[in-house]
C-alpha cells in the first residue's frame, strides 16, 4: 500500500524536493534563536556589546522574513502537490469504477461509493500535504535540538530526554486503539451519505407515500451511529492526546528541577539554563506536532485504504487476444447456458436458443424466471464461468469478444430509463457523441420525440432535470429509444420497455420500437404479450428453462403456459389489437 502511495508523488517530485529543502530550511533558522540567545546571555550583553545585539537581532528578523516566504511556499505548493494527488487519485478511482463489473454495483451502495471518492481522498490529501514537511521539520528540530543541548551540557540533555522513550511507548500503545476507533467513524460517515442519495433519490416516492418521518427515523439511525462511533473516535483521541501531552509537560518539570540543581551547582550559566528553556520548548514544540500528525496519519491512511480496496476489486475481463466484433450480421446463440448470481441460486438452467439474423425473439414468463438474466448476459454485462455454456455472435463466443466492440453492437432499451442530467441534445448523443446535428434529428424524428422537443423554448438545449425528472415517462422512453437509433446496432434487447406506459402513449412507443427493430435482431422481453404477437418467435422461460416455444400461433394452438398468460392478460381486459 506504501508502495501504490508513493507513485502518486512522482510526477510531483521536482516541486516536492523543492518543498522538502524550504521546510528543511524552517527547521535550520528555527534553531537560531536559541543560539542567538545563547551569546546574547552568555557573551554579548555581559560585554556590552551593544552594536553586535543590534545586528544580531536584525538578522533574526531577517532570517524570521525568509522564514515566513518558505512558510508561504510550503503551504501553497504543498496543498497544491496534495491537490493534484488527489485529483489523480480520484481520476484513478472513478476510472477504474467504470470498469468493474454489474456484480460490483449490486453489492455496494452508491451514496458508499461516493464518500471514497469525496471526503476520503480529502483526507488522503491533507496527508499528503502535510505528512512529508510535518514529519521532516518536526525530527529535523528535535536533531537539531538535541545535538545542540548535548554541546551545551550532555548530562542535563539525557535526564531531560528520558521522557522521549516512554513518549514513544505510550504513542504506539494508543495509536492502534485510535485507528481501528477512525475506520469505524469513517463507514459510519459512509451510511449517511448513502441514506442520503438514497433519500433525496427516491423523495417523490417519499412524498407520495407520506413516508418523509420513515426517512428521517431511517436517516437518524444512521446519524446516531456516526455520533457514537465519533464518540469513540474522539474518545481515542482525547486519551491519546492528553496522555502525549502529559509526558511533554514533564519535559518542562525536569529542566525546571534538574536545571535548577546544576544552575545551584555551577555546572551550567544562567545563560545556558536560559537557553536550555528555549530550546527544550522547541523541541516540545516539533514534538507536539508529531503527536498530533498521529491523528491526521490515522485519518489519511484509513482513507488510502479504503480507495485501495475499490482499486483493487476485480475489472471486467476480456481474452488478452480479444477480437473486434465487426461487419455484425446479429446471428445469436445460447448454448447450453446456466448461471446464477449466488452459487446457491440458479437462475438459468441449460438454455438453448438460437436467432437468426434480423428476427425478433420474445421472451415471456413469470417474473424472476430468467428472461432478464438472458439480456444481461448478451453484452457480457454478467460473465458465464467456464463449463457454464456460452453465448455467440454470429458464430464468435463473446468471451473471445472486446467488451467494447461487443456492446457498441447492442442496443438496450429499458422499461426503467436513465437520463443524465443535461439537455435533451446531450442525452440523445449520448448514443454516438460524434453525431452531427442532423442525425440527431433524424434520430428524434424516427423515435416520434422530434415534434414535441419543438414546442420547447429552447428545444434540443432544454434542459431535462435530474434523471429527466422534467419529461413524461414516455417523453424519456422515446428519449432512451432516440438515443438508440442514433447509436444504430445491429442488436437490440427491449427490456419490458412499454410495461410502464398508459396504453395510448404505448401505441406511440411500439411505433417507434417497430421502427426501431427494422432490420436488426431483436430480443424482446414483454409482460404485455400484445407487444410481441408480431414476434417472429416466442419462448417461454419458468424457473430458468425454457418450457414452451413457437409463433403466437403455434403457442395459442398448444394450449399451454403461453395460452395460459394471454387468456389472463385478455380476461383484465389489456388491450391485444
Amino acid at each position: 500500500m506504501l508502495k501504490r502511495f508513493m507513485s502518486y508523488y512522482k510526477p510531483h517530485i521536482k516541486m516536492l524536493s523543492l518543498d522538502m529543502g524550504a521546510s528543511l530550511l524552517i527547521s535550520v533558522i528555527g534553531m537560531v534563536y536559541p543560539v542567538v540567545t545563547n551569546k546574547m546571555l552568555n557573551e554579548y550583553i555581559p560585554q556590552k556589546m551593544y552594536s553586535t545585539i543590534v545586528v544580531a537581532g536584525i538578522i533574526v528578523l531577517a532570517l524570521y522574513v525568509l522564514r515566513m516566504l518558505l512558510r508561504y511556499f510550503v503551504q501553497y505548493y504543498g496543498h497544491v502537490i496534495g491537490v493534484k494527488m488527489q485529483s489523480k487519485m480520484r481520476q484513478d478511482l472513478f476510472s477504474h469504477l467504470q470498469k468493474l463489473p454489474f456484480r460490483f454495483y449490486d453489492n455496494h451502495e452508491t451514496g458508499k461509493i461516493m464518500t471514497r471518492i469525496t471526503s476520503d481522498l480529502f483526507e488522503v490529501c491533507e496527508l499528503a500535504h502535510h505528512g512529508p514537511e510535518n514529519l521532516l521539520i518536526s525530527s529535523v528540530m528535535i536533531v537539531l535540538s538535541f545535538v545542540y543541548l548535548i554541546t551545551i551540557d550532555p548530562i542535563l540533555t539525557l535526564i531531560i530526554f528520558t521522557c522521549v522513550p516512554i513518549l514513544i511507548i505510550v504513542t504506539m500503545h494508543l495509536r492502534k486503539a485510535m485507528k481501528q476507533a477512525f475506520d469505524d467513524r469513517r463507514k459510519s460517515n459512509a451510511i449517511i451519505n448513502a441514506s442520503v442519495e438514497s433519500s433525496v433519490t427516491g423523495i417523490r416516492v417519499t412524498k407520495a407515500y407520506t413516508n418523509s418521518e420513515r426517512e428521517v427515523e431511517k436517516f437518524r439511525i444512521g446519524d446516531d451511529a456516526f455520533v457514537n462511533s465519533s464518540g469513540r473516535a474522539y474518545s481515542a483521541m482525547a486519551k491519546f492526546h492528553s496522555s502525549t501531552t502529559f509526558i511533554t509537560d514533564v519535559f518542562n518539570v525536569f529542566i525546571l528541577i534538574a536545571g535548577g540543581l546544576f544552575l545551584y551547582s555551577g555546572r551550567i550559566s544562567f545563560g545556558d539554563y536560559s537557553t536550555f528553556i528555549v530550546s527544550v520548548n522547541m523541541f516540545i514544540g516539533p514534538v507536539n506536532t508529531l503527536i498530533g500528525f498521529m491523528e491526521q496519519f490515522q485519518n489519511g491512511v484509513s482513507g488510502f485504504k479504503r480507495f485501495v480496496e475499490i482499486m483493487e476489486e476485480e475489472p471486467e475481463k476480456e481474452a488478452d487476444d480479444a477480437k473486434e466484433l465487426t461487419d455484425v450480421q446479429g446471428v445469436i446463440e445460447f448454448k447450453d447456458v446456466t448461471y446464477s448470481y449466488e452459487p446457491e441460486n440458479e437462475v438459468l438452467h441449460n438454455v438453448n436458443l438460437r436467432l437468426e439474423k434480423g428476427r425478433k425473439l420474445a421472451l415471456v414468463g413469470p417474473s424472476g424466471g430468467g428472461k432478464t438474466t438472458l439480456c444481461h448476459l448478451l453484452p457480457n454485462f454478467y460473465r458465464l464461468e467456464d463449463g457454464n455454456g456460452s453465448v455467440l455472435i454470429d458464430g464468435t463466443d463473446i468471451k473471445e469478444l472486446s467488451l467494447d466492440s461487443l456492446r457498441r453492437n447492442i442496443g438496450i432499451v429499458q422499461q426503467d430509463v436513465f437520463l443524465f442530467v443535461g439537455t435533451i441534445r446531450e442525452n440523445i448523443l449520448y448514443g454516438r457523441p460524434d453525431a452531427t446535428e442532423e442525425e440527431v434529428i433524424e434520430a428524434a424524428k424516427r423515435a416520434n420525440i422530434h415534434d414535441y422537443v419543438m414546442t420547447l423554448e429552447k428545444g434540443y438545449d432544454t434542459e431535462i432535470g435530474e434523471r429527466g425528472v422534467k419529461l413524461s415517462g414516455g417523453q424519456k422512453q422515446r428519449l432512451s429509444i432516440a438515443r438508440v437509433f442514433l447509436k444504430d446496432p445491429a442488436i437490440l434487447i427491449l427490456d419490458e420497455a412499454t410495461s410502464a406506459l398508459d396504453n395510448t402513449t404505448e401505441v406511440l412507443i411500439q411505433e417507434a420500437l417497430d421502427e426501431l427493430c427494422k432490420g436488426r435482431t431483436t430480443l424482446v422481453v414483454a409482460h404485455r404479450l400484445s407487444t410481441i404477437r408480431n414476434a417472429d418467435e416466442i419462448a417461454v422461460v419458468i424457473d430458468g428453462e425454457i418450457k414452451e416455444r413457437g409463433t403466437h400461433e403455434e403457442l395459442m394452438a398448444q394450449g399451454g403456459t403461453y395460452k395460459d398468460l394471454y387468456s389472463l392478460q385478455f380476461r383484465d381486459n389489456d388491450i391485444f389489437e
